[in-house]
């Protein structure tokens, strides 16, 4: 009767052995993919980032004087900083301080004026700017999906993820739209202040 049960018992640890293993093969499986998915969405974005820079060069060449005063030192300096690494690290807080000339470069856009009659490289302006939108969601979502699944308790505990830097958001603000004449900007009525 004991051999039998000790043999039930081998037998139960050895599925519940298999059983981890292969949950943490896929796990494992899993971050891979994920790290890999962010490196992709990285580079995206660091050349949706780039063509921005580029097109708000040109729109700065083709206004003239018309331009921003400080449209092509904002476009500058953010062509001047390095991309996100690759590998996730942020030497001497590069990626903060290329957030803050982006935002800088998107408050400078911001007040381009665009519409019919303007030069070709502000009908380029929108179409960059739209794909800076999109590539910065698409990076922070695979960021979003690599940090949930490494901040699950059991993934923490065996380090499934290895030696990879976990993942960072890349953090700007969005432009706005710009208002047609036709839909002009319309605050929404504030509520009346109670004494």
């Amino acid at each position: 009767m004991s051999a039998t049960v000790v043999a039930g018992g081998v037998v139960f640890a050895t599925l519940l052995v298999a059983a981890l293993t292969l949950w943490c093969v896929t796990r494992v499986r899993r971050l891979h993919r994920l790290h890999v998915r962010v490196d992709a969405a990285r580079a995206g974005l660091a050349a949706a980032l780039d063509s921005r820079a580029r097109v708000a060069l040109a729109v700065a060449d083709a206004l003239g004087p018309d331009a921003p005063p400080d449209l092509r030192r904002a476009a500058v300096a953010a062509r001047a900083l390095p991309a996100p690494a690759p590998d996730g690290r942020d030497p001497a807080g590069s990626r903060a301080a290329r957030e803050a000339a982006e935002n800088a470069l998107t408050r400078q856009l911001a007040v381009v004026r665009r519409g019919p009659g303007r030069p070709g490289p502000c009908d380029d302006l929108a179409d960059a700017e739209a794909l800076v939108v999109l590539a910065r969601r698409v990076h922070n979502d695979a960021v979003r999906d690599t940090r949930a699944l490494r901040s699950r308790r059991l993934v923490r505990m065996l380090r499934l993820h290895g030696t990879a830097p976990e993942p960072v958001y890349f953090e700007i603000a969005d432009p706005e739209p710009p208002r047609s004449p036709a839909r002009p900007h319309v605050e929404s009525p504030r509520s009346p202040t109670v004494m």
